[in-house]
């Protein structure tokens, strides 16, 4: 098991690297440009460079997040500026060895067409593709909307990767605080979610996960992420046994959890190794 957080990319990648593991964690998420802008970044390529031979160096992980501005359904008028976004931080994110980007799944656009938002996402994913040759992946992400609102299930991601025209450039992140707010997964189906994900080839596919509290009771609907093991409504024996998964043992596990709650990501960080069967390192006690 790797446990890490998302960290800032203040003092650039490299600096991202460095403070991850020095926190503890064995993986990391972080945005590869500002959060709150689809402005395309020239970033520093030496500094990329070095993040990646220091992951490398140190069996680090990592991964990156289009800024919260992406979506994969979006008005004809912002559709390029979407595009050239998600490429710029492909091209980011491959330059500091990270396994993906993960970007949210779309979301409904017709109140009379219950497909288009599905060829819509499609296309996007396509055309971004199809320009796009490195290594890093793009990382459909569950949303956390009401159950069977759309991007709620383990069958619309699998059919909507299988259906792009290069589906080996695309994975998946599974978010545990999005699956138990919108009616997917907690503790007492637990059998019938893995037979589902492993009957759709889901996990075959997951390069990372989301590892969140709920703010919110199981099915609220709402997007709310709490601390591991304080202020959630998922208990704390579900997410041993979702850890514990012998389907999650090579899929790092990524705290986006708040960090000014009384608990640290560094402190959470050593919760989870001590409660989770695993020793300072993350190695098997």
């Amino acid at each position: 098991m790797k446990f890490g957080c998302h960290v800032s990319i203040r003092e650039g990648y490299f600096g991202a690297a460095k403070h991850a593991l020095k926190i503890g964690g064995q993986a990391y998420q972080y945005f590869p440009k500002n959060p709150r802008s689809l402005t395309i970044k020239e970033y520093d390529r030496e500094d990329a460079k070095r993040c990646k031979e220091y992951c490398q160096e140190h069996g680090l992980d990592s991964v990156a997040h289009t800024p919260y501005p992406t979506n994969l359904t979006p008005p004809a008028k912002k559709k390029e500026l979407v595009i050239t976004s998600i490429l710029n931080d492909l091209e980011i994110a491959d330059a500091c060895g990270s396994v993906g980007v993960v970007v949210h799944f779309g979301s409904q656009i017709s109140n009379t067409d219950p497909l288009a938002s599905y060829h819509v996402m499609i296309d996007m994913l396509n055309t971004v593709l199809k320009q796009w040759d490195g290594q890093c992946k793009i990382l459909l992400e569950n949303n956390a909307g009401k159950p069977g609102t759309m991007g709620t299930t383990l069958e619309e991601l699998v059919q909507v990767r299988s259906l792009i025209d290069d589906p080996k450039k695309v994975g998946f992140c599974f978010d545990t605080c999005h699956a138990f707010a919108s009616g997917l997964w907690i503790g007492e189906n637990e059998t019938e979610f893995w037979e589902k994900g492993r009957e759709l080839g889901y996990f075959q596919e997951l390069k990372i996960i989301h590892l969140n509290n709920s703010k919110y009771p199981f099915s609220s609907g709402k997007d709310r992420h709490a601390n591991i093991f304080t202020g959630g409504f998922i208990e704390e024996k579900h997410i041993k046994q979702f850890v514990q998964s012998s389907l999650l043992s090579d899929v790092p596990f990524i705290l986006e959890t708040p960090s000014d709650k009384g608990t640290s990501h560094e402190e959470e960080l050593k919760m989870l190794k001590h409660k989770m069967g695993t020793g300072p390192n993350g190695s098997e006690r």
